[in-house]
């Protein structure tokens, strides 16, 4: 069997940074892959008119992993999505039917006090937000005018069969957790919402041993930051997913800890075919500083490890040396409290001490 091929799409802003710190980690546990570099994002959109380079797409398809950074920039603010460098991660997604993103919540034991809620609330809190990936409005038809008056219209839509199948991974995923899945929609106004209940209602038959509970996305976003531990997996749909998965992200203190797995319908000889990313965008406020927070893209590349390798145990060591290091008080500036903060490029040397590897170059 050939060795994995892990493609490295680092993209825009910090996404080269924390990419960097993440590969040097995923280097330690697993250093047999093959680990190939790829253009994507603004830099080639501005170069020869493709977010996605046709080069970077052939890699992909050979892959059995992608692990993204991000993508975007302030110049193309006000352009058409298919003019924008965030194109390339939503042609990703649909092309590779990249449907279910998990999105996992976890605050480490000593982080409590960097969130915004009181720390009896979220301490201890691990949950996962599973977000629908590749329907709803962001895959619909958009439509701006401006005669006879300004007018616009975003079109939403899902059939049963995504509907079943994203239903059906969050059972899998709570069935292995603590048996309880929260199903978010807005039954009261979508008639998405009305098929979105009725098909996990129909697949809740197939796992009789899991509680379901239905919740409107309004009262979801409430019970998120009033009582946070009340939810284990919490599945919906494309755009609610997107708000509230960032809403969850806070609960931990930073978006900069939040990884996440986008897996689809693809496999490989090593496992699932997935695409692994940090979630706290480019944040270009802060790119080429050094200071941006790597700990979900090394976390991203522990379910890289878990899902696309079928490698769990070496997603376990990368996930204990992530918590050594903030036991020891090793912390980017956006978590630091009062503590001295550390530079991404100490914080991936700590992971990798706490792995028992000297630090690489980065």
């Amino acid at each position: 069997m050939p060795a994995p091929l892990i493609a490295v799409l680092p993209g825009d802003g910090i996404g080269p940074e924390v990419v960097r710190a993440a590969v040097d980690v995923l280097r330690t546990v697993r250093p047999d892959c093959e680990y190939v570099p790829c253009e994507v994002g603004a830099g080639p959109l501005l170069a020869s008119g493709k977010a996605l380079p046709e080069e970077t797409r052939a890699i992909c398809e050979r892959a059995s992993a992608i692990l993204f950074g991000a993508v975007g920039g302030l110049q193309f603010d006000g352009k058409p999505l298919e003019e924008r460098p965030e194109w390339a991660l939503l042609s990703m997604r649909r092309e590779f039917e990249l449907y279910a993103n998990v999105r996992p919540v976890q605050v480490f034991p000593g982080l409590e006090h960097a969130s915004s809620l009181k720390p009896d609330l979220v301490a201890g809190l691990d949950l996962i937000v599973l977000r629908e990936l590749t329907g709803g409005v962001y895959y619909g038809q958009h439509r701006y005018e401006r005669a006879p008056k300004r007018h616009a219209f975003d079109e939403l839509k899902y059939d049963e069969d995504e509907v079943r199948r994203i239903a059906r991974f969050g059972f899998e995923l709570a069935a292995n957790r603590r048996k309880k899945l929260t199903s978010v929609d807005k039954l009261n106004v979508i008639a998405t919402s009305r098929l979105w209940r009725e098909i996990v209602d129909e697949v809740a038959g197939e796992f009789p041993d899991v509680s379901v509970e239905h919740i409107l996305v309004d009262a979801a976003a409430m019970h998120l930051v009033r009582e946070p531990k009340r939810f284990d997996v919490i599945v919906t749909e494309n755009m609610f997913g997107d708000i509230l998965s960032d809403e969850a992200a806070m609960l931990t203190g930073s978006l900069g800890n939040l990884p996440s797995a986008s897996i689809g319908t693809k496999t490989t000889p090593h496992g699932k075919f997935g695409l692994y990313e940090p979630i706290s965008g480019t944040a270009p406020d802060i790119a080429g500083k050094g200071i941006a927070n790597p700990t979900a893209a090394i976390l991203s590349a522990a379910l890289l490890c878990r899902y696309s390798l079928s490698d769990s145990e070496s997603a376990a060591r990368i996930e204990r040396a992530v918590a050594h290091a903030f036991e020891d008080g090793v912390r980017t500036a956006d978590i630091a409290g009062t503590g001295r903060p550390v530079s991404t490029a100490e914080f991936a040397a700590a992971v990798r001490a706490s792995l028992g590897e000297a630090p690489i170059g980065v």
